[in-house]
């Protein structure tokens, strides 16, 4: 019994420590296309920055849909990051947040390249993501074995 009460144990706190890792990720990134954090420490620093650098990221979408492209991401980031944090579906919430991590990790391979995405560990955190989708799952859990 002692081993199951230990097991749970870990998978909490492996589920927490996912949790508000992914959601500082996405809530420090939106902070910094609106100035939030210091010069010295900022990718973007603000708006017009965060927005140029979704061009570069997307130089096959027509202009007129860059800054489209630049409030879905931060929107969804915001509202990920949020929910991340609360118990409110959190297997869907998980799923989405590794699907835009993924998307934003292959955006960068076809307009980078593939170290930009392995030295920001976007690959990694979208893992994370999924894994955490099958830590919260329900059904999934009923199934292991401690």
């Amino acid at each position: 019994m002692t081993e199951i009460k230990i097991a749970i144990t870990e998978v909490k706190i492996s589920e927490w420590f996912l949790r508000i890792a992914l959601s500082a990720g996405f809530l420090s990134a939106s902070a910094d296309r609106f100035g939030m954090w210091p010069k010295g420490v900022s990718a973007w620093g603000n708006w017009q920055n965060f927005v140029a650098y979704t061009k570069s990221l997307n130089s096959f979408v027509p202009d007129s849909l860059i800054p489209f492209l630049a409030y879905t991401a931060t929107s969804f980031e915001i509202v990920l990051g949020i929910l991340l944090l609360t118990n409110f579906k959190t297997n869907w919430v998980a799923k989405a947040s590794s699907a835009l991590l993924l998307l934003f990790a292959l955006s960068m391979t076809f307009s980078n390249s593939i170290k930009a995405p392995l030295d920001y560990s976007v690959f990694t955190a979208s893992a994370s993501a999924f894994v955490l989708s099958i830590l919260v799952n329900p059904k999934r859990n009923k199934e292991y074995k401690f």
